[in-house]
């Protein structure tokens, strides 16, 4: 999407937020249901990428199955066609090398099977994190364990091609166990594709690069990060759909913080830090997840140790956090969450309890309700949603 028609829709995209206009996602909502994807930590009884059907009516999950062998696949990525599925394999030695690896997937969106196409090199160790181009063109990832980022082009049949692009950062935080060196934490892309946010846990940043697609290169920003407060960890990020935010949560203080976002220049400026937790909760947390709902209108954010996923509606105007409290329920170390195509559900893995629980998402104030008992998936920390034959 060229630049200025991203702006003419950024523009437009507010006004009806805050007008509180039905947006276009709510305008082509699909009822036939959709192929709900679990990204795992393989060993014990995960052995890959699972696979479930998903039911918009009841926000029910059945059918839970393996659907392909692969190493520890913590996260995937969905192409913008829906052919094709990409995870990584978060791994420190491949073909024996000190690397991980991304495998790509053929993705048949009418029966939801997966065929694998290939893999290839991160070039440095742990791929924690993917996403896909807009155009569908590249896989953008980064490496938590060599603390670095890459981008593999992508073939016309789907195939990956080796990397194009690749980054090493340099540096350390204020926390000496777990800011030792870098650890890039999430890549992702802002709606016109033009710039990427790489939320570095180990160094306190979050670094902007300018992304050219077609040669797949990543470039530093001026300036080429924003920095975070000593020890916050920045670890997931999310640029809103429509208006000029963006968010990150903060893995080792537990805090959410918003940023307004300048799409012509990739400048982000950090306005308000919000906690996840509870007011007065000593205990350890881990935020992981953050997520935008579709609308605009809601944040939520997964915590680990307090086990819950924290709700936050989002002014219109100012792009300001108001805490809407936690949902706990039914949830034990929830690493990663998706939100459903309709918009209705909100879908949490529960790492450690091997599970899967439902929550509905009330379209007034973003509160989540349970729905019904957890399915059994084994180890899921990633959730992401294909609707069927499409």
């Amino acid at each position: 999407m060229p630049f200025n028609t991203w702006v003419k829709a950024v523009l437009v995209g507010s006004l009806l937020f805050a007008a509180g206009a039905l947006p276009s996602w709510a305008e082509s909502r699909q009822d036939e249901g959709s192929w709900v994807f679990f990204g795992t930590y393989t060993g014990g009884r995960s052995a890959g990428i699972y696979r479930g059907t998903f039911d918009p009516t009841t926000g029910k999950v059945s059918g839970v199955k393996l659907a392909a062998k692969a190493a520890s696949p913590s996260f995937l990525a969905i192409h913008p066609t829906h052919r094709f599925l990409y995870a990584v394999d978060e791994v420190a030695d491949f073909d024996g090398k000190k690397a991980g690896a991304v495998t790509a997937f053929a993705l048949d969106p009418k029966t939801g099977e997966l065929t694998r196409l290939n893999q290839q090199s991160t070039i440095r160790t742990g791929p924690c994190h993917l996403v896909d181009d807009p155009g569908g063109r590249n896989v953008l990832v980064a490496n938590y364990g060599g603390g670095s980022v890459c981008v593999l082009p992508i073939q016309p049949d789907g195939r990956l091609k080796s990397a194009s692009s690749f980054v090493q950062h340099e540096g350390s935080g204020a926390n000496p166990q777990r800011q030792e060196a870098p650890h890039a934490h999430s890549i992702n892309l802002d709606p016109a594709g033009r710039f990427a946010a790489v939320a570095d846990l180990g160094l306190d940043q979050v670094r902007v690069y300018r992304f050219a697609a077609a040669p797949g290169t990543l470039t530093p920003n001026d300036p080429p990060f924003v920095k975070l407060p000593p020890g916050a960890g920045p670890r997931h990020f999310a640029f809103h759909p429509r208006a000029p935010f963006a968010y990150a949560i903060n893995e080792l203080n537990s805090t959410v913080t918003a940023f307004g976002y300048d799409g012509e220049k990739g400048i982000l400026s950090p306005f308000q830090t919000v906690t996840t937790v509870p007011e007065g909760y000593r205990g350890e947390n881990y935020p992981a997840d953050v997520q935008i709902h579709p609308s605009g209108r809601f944040l939520y954010g997964s915590n680990r140790g307090h086990n819950s996923i924290a709700a936050y509606t989002i002014d219109p105007q100012s792009g300001r956090l108001t805490a809407r409290g936690q949902q706990g329920e039914g949830i034990k170390v929830p690493r990663g969450f998706g939100i459903d195509p309709t918009g209705t559900w909100l879908l949490v893995g529960n790492q450690d309890a091997d599970s899967a629980i439902a929550f509905r998402i009330d379209a007034e104030t973003g509160a989540l309700k349970p729905n019904g008992e957890p399915v059994d998936v084994p180890k899921p920390v990633c959730v992401k949603f294909v609707p069927v034959g499409r």
